[in-house]
């Protein structure tokens, strides 16, 4: 059993690498092979804590993890400065890499990234869990069949969270030196990436950040963020995007077309860890004397065994089994959808630095 398993390293010990550590063991095809730290101690006391397996290999450092031949996969939750230095020495080192989003600083550190990883026929991956979800294959689905939502004419998508005044002091993520993206590369990320999954992964003409929604602190880092996506191309659409550090928690994604629309409050991470749901309606106009709906909403519930970071995890091993064992080529979709994604993040970027002027794209 455990020969057709694939070996994970997990290279840092921040706090997401708890919940992908639980991710990895769950997952039918994987293990968690080792941990590695800046120092021994740091990662001794991790796997203390977090009560892992005494058979887990412990590195006091990230080459020390990386020259391990036996491992085959490595996730790495640092700071988005480090990405490409550790990214890169992974794919030479031919790990499969899992790395968590945002993926890079820009998109030419991105390419560094996704380069290496060819050159070295390793499989990339980002940490969008939500895109494993049988939620979103659900949606997808629903969302292309044009007798439901039709074309798509809205999108909305926010992803907020109120964070302690600490947060804004110590947390990486407000830090130039370490993840200069700020709540951008944190939550916009997701955002952004809800917009460019519901039009099939095609990019916006046109991104122009708003004025009113721009918050930044004394660094330059941005805090708080609202965002137009223009398409222009076939039939239009109009997408927005919201993305702050001082809002109580929502991770909504509304979706209308010509047809009907559909709607979810949990996009990123479902209310409950094994079923989620979301409400579609279509087709939907009013009564005669308009004082209600002719339809009511539909609850569409999808159940799932397995949890959206471990199916993740699943479906980086099934390509890394499949590139070692049967000579398979790595699946370009995924770094493709990190590569569009970077690209929307980094005009967003940009139309806030030149005063929220529009970027074209």
């Amino acid at each position: 059993m455990a020969e057709n398993l694939v070996n994970f390293g997990i290279l840092g010990c921040a706090k997401i690498a708890i919940k992908l550590a639980r991710a990895i063991n769950l997952a039918p095809n994987s293990i968690l092979y080792a941990i590695a730290s800046r120092s021994l101690e740091k990662a001794k006391q991790f796997a203390t804590q977090n009560g892992l397996p005494e058979t887990i290999k412990i590195y006091g450092s990230y080459e020390e993890l990386l020259d391990d031949p036996s491992i085959e996969v490595v996730y790495l939750p640092l700071p988005t400065s480090l990405h490409v230095q550790w990214a890169v020495l992974a794919a030479q080192k031919k790990k499969h890499v899992l790395l968590e989003k945002p993926a890079a600083l820009d998109v030419g550190d991105l390419d560094k990234i996704l380069e290496a990883c060819v050159s070295n026929g390793v499989q990339f991956l980002d940490g969008s869990m939500w895109l494993h979800h049988p939620r979103t294959m659900k949606m997808k689905e629903l969302l292309f069949d044009s007798n439901l939502v039709g074309q798509v004419d809205f999108i909305h998508s926010t992803s907020t969270a109120k964070v302690p005044p600490e947060f804004f002091e110590n947390n990486i993520r407000v830090k130039q030196d370490m993840d200069a993206l700020g709540v951008l590369g944190d939550l916009g990320w997701y955002c952004v990436g809800a917009v460019l999954w519901a039009k099939n992964y095609r990019l916006p003409n046109v991104v122009s950040a708003l004025p009113a929604g721009v918050t930044k602190n004394s660094a330059g880092i941005v805090l708080s963020c609202t965002a137009c996506l223009n398409y222009d191309q076939d039939h239009k659409t109009v997408a927005i995007i919201h993305c702050s550090f001082f809002s109580y928690t929502s991770m909504d994604l509304s979706i209308t077309g010509t047809q009907g629309s559909l709607h979810l409050k949990d996009f990123v991470i479902p209310y409950q860890e094994g079923s989620a749901f979301f409400d579609l309606a279509s087709p939907a106009t009013f009564m005669d004397d308009q004082t209600g709906w002719n339809v009511k909403t539909e609850k569409v519930v999808v159940d799932n065994e397995t949890p959206q970071e471990a199916l993740m995890v699943q479906e980086l091993a099934r390509l890394a089994q499949g590139i070692k064992k049967c000579g398979f080529p790595p699946d370009n979709r995924w770094p493709e959808i990190s590569r569009k994604t970077q690209i929307v993040v980094d005009a967003v970027k940009k139309s806030i630095d030149l005063d929220c002027k529009p970027v074209y794209l």
